[in-house]
């Protein structure tokens, strides 16, 4: 699938995972790429912004559930692969707005993989033979784990939050496809993603941010919760891998092999935003709050499907991406500056004041 003629569509592009998944594809592919985005929120154009002229890039502004707008994109972009993102993704948000999490990540994704389904169902059967439809999803559709063992591509699905349940709602939608359209999807289930562009919402980005600005640091629970960090360029080779190698049908999950207690990220975020700026301690502004409802203890994958089958590694261990993490947004305040000034400012999310 290397050749020029080859056609993408990426939806969500616009936002933390998908426009590192552009980027990746302009970069190091002659393929045509166009993004769908609705722009909610959590996307922003400008992490677009330097792709606009190129003339492999398009974009489209549409949203997955309506059916017609979607139609007419396959129609007009007429696909090779689909990488499908687009999707609520912040689990604090899911607790107080669980709708827009139901439809968008459920509906939205019937409603492209129907348009999807409804347009290869008229092409050519070398065209339907090559087709590939990558469902980017979650480790969190596993649930927590206890202290030892890893999340592997049959462990089975439990949920926790209403945005992990929409996911794993999602994935078998996906699966139910495959089995009774024979349509060719492929699933992908990753660890927690950091790195440039990432809407200050989630742990890594808002505590940068909060420790540049010296402002409180939150850190839920007793901060001892684990997660297995995946650098978001990783994660983009990793889904290019999975879309020109891997097998319809197949699960394949994507980690960093990076297990990390949420109180040792901030301290060392803290230790890293103090080093490049003023020098000046920023482990003072850390302060525990309540647990956060539903809270996983503990995320880890096995990529080793991935990696022996595929031939996918990581290339970034957490320090270093960390490293390319923190130097990115203290180079970039002009993206991140009207998020924290407008869209989203920093404050919590997620808590349950009252049931009506």
């Amino acid at each position: 699938m290397e050749n020029s003629d080859t056609r993408v569509l990426v939806t969500g592009g616009a936002g933390f995972i998908g426009s590192a998944l552009t980027h990746l594809i302009i970069a190091s592919r002659s393929w045509t790429c166009t993004v769908v985005d609705k722009l909610t929120y959590a996307a922003n154009p400008a992490s677009l912004n330097d792709l606009k002229t190129h003339e492999n890039f398009s974009f489209v502004h549409a949203d997955i559930c309506d059916a017609a707008a979607m139609a007419d994109v396959f129609e007009s972009v007429q696909p090779d692969i689909v990488f499908h993102l687009a999707a609520e993704s912040h689990v604090d948000r899911s607790i107080t707005g669980a709708r827009t999490f139901l439809d968008t990540n459920i509906l939205g994704t019937f409603q492209l993989l129907e348009a999807a389904r409804a347009w290869l169902s008229g092409r050519p059967a070398v065209i339907q033979d090559a087709f590939r439809f990558v469902h980017v999803s979650t480790d969190e559709v596993y649930g927590s784990l206890g202290a030892e063992g890893l999340f592997t591509e049959t462990t089975a699905f439990d949920p926790s939050s209403p945005y992990s349940a929409s996911k794993a709602a999602s994935d078998h939608l996906c699966k139910a496809w495959q089995r009774t359209y024979g349509f060719p999807v492929l699933i992908s289930n990753c660890s927690n993603n950091y790195g440039p562009r990432q809407f200050p919402e989630k742990l890594i980005p808002l505590t940068l941010l909060n420790a540049i600005e010296n402002k409180p640091i939150s850190v839920y629970g007793d901060g001892k919760n684990i997660r297995d960090w995946l650098f978001v360029n990783d994660h983009a080779k990793a889904l290019i891998t999975i879309a020109e190698r891997g097998t319809p049908g197949e699960t394949y999950n994507v980690g960093g092999g990076n297990e990390w207690t949420n109180i040792d990220v901030v301290n060392a975020i803290c230790e890293r935003v103090s080093s490049a700026t003023d020098g000046q301690d920023r482990k003072h502004l850390i302060q525990f709050v309540r647990d956060r409802p539903g809270h996983d203890r503990r995320y880890a994958i096995d990529a080793t499907k991935l990696q022996t089958q595929l031939g996918w590694a990581p290339e970034e261990v957490f320090e270093t991406g960390l490293d390319r993490t923190v130097d990115w947004y203290l180079a970039n305040e002009s993206w991140w500056r009207s998020i924290r000034d407008g869209t989203y400012s920093g404050r919590r999310l997620g808590l349950i004041s009252s049931v009506a």
